[in-house]
């Protein structure tokens, strides 16, 4: 790491100051000299496992939501493969914003840089650690999906109301609590959804006089979803999400 030492000039100088001491009190500096490389090359030694520690430490703090994130990130398709590209770019986003800083911080920039797999097989297995309650099954279906969707908002104190099948303007669930009121679109997809959701939820926003907007899918989102999404407001969630979604008043663009 830049700014500290490396193990070669500290046994040069450790070397240097030892011999210097030898000189001076013979025997005892020798051994002094010596005490010190092998303490030196102990904890040389010990820094991989210190790494792992810490890797598995931060890990643990954040062990649920990773879990959690791992669950809504990944879906089968219709071939039956698990697609796991959603997670895995949440996944690379909690090592690079989390752990990076944190392992640099302490002296570990170069392992961060060395053993990017180590890192990666921690948090998958702190992550499998973790045992998440039941998913309720999601039906598979449009319309039966959207229901399934009010029924966790209501689960989470928001009062629902389904739009017409027609003329909803992108809308398929308008809640509301207390003063705000949130809009809803629903994507039951075996893919990650797109940015065309994005637009359509804000539109039906706009339509509807919402102060929030959300699109809700099993799926995840498309990397393009979430850019679309962070400049104009809108929520992605998974239904997951529904239970403990609370009121956010003054959602930008929403209200423009």
């Amino acid at each position: 790491m830049p700014g500290q030492p490396s193990l070669v000039a500290r046994l040069f100088w450790i070397a240097v100051v030892g011999g210097g001491l030898s000189l001076w009190y013979g025997r005892a500096g020798i051994a002094a000299s010596g005490a010190g490389l092998g303490l030196v090359l102990l904890r040389h030694l010990g820094r991989p496992g210190r790494f792992r520690a810490r890797v598995r430490k931060v890990a643990r703090r954040h062990a649920r939501t990773l879990a959690l994130r791992r669950r809504q990130e990944s879906f089968v398709d219709a071939y039956g493969n698990r697609i796991l590209d959603g997670w895995l770019r949440e996944r690379d986003y909690f090592v690079a914003r989390t752990l990076v800083p944190d392992l640099t911080a302490r002296g570990f920039a170069d392992l961060c840089e060395a053993r990017p797999d180590t890192i990666h097989a921690i948090v998958e297995a702190v992550t499998d650690a973790v045992d998440l309650p039941e998913e309720d099954a999601a039906p598979e279906d449009g319309i039966p999906y959207e229901r399934f969707c009010a029924g966790r908002l209501e689960r989470g104190g928001w009062r629902t109301h389904a739009t017409p099948a027609s003329g909803d303007q992108g809308a398929d669930i308008v809640a509301e609590q207390g003063a705000t009121r949130l809009v809803v679109q629903c994507k039951r997809y075996g893919r990650p959804v797109g940015n065309a959701a994005v637009q359509e939820a804000t539109a039906a926003a706009r339509y509807w006089s919402g102060d929030m907007a959300a699109v809700v899918s099993n799926a995840g989102f498309t990397p393009a979803a979430r850019k679309l999404a962070a400049a104009t407001g809108v929520l992605l969630l998974h239904h997951d999400d529904l239970d403990e979604l609370r009121p956010i008043r003054a959602v930008r663009s929403v209200q423009a």
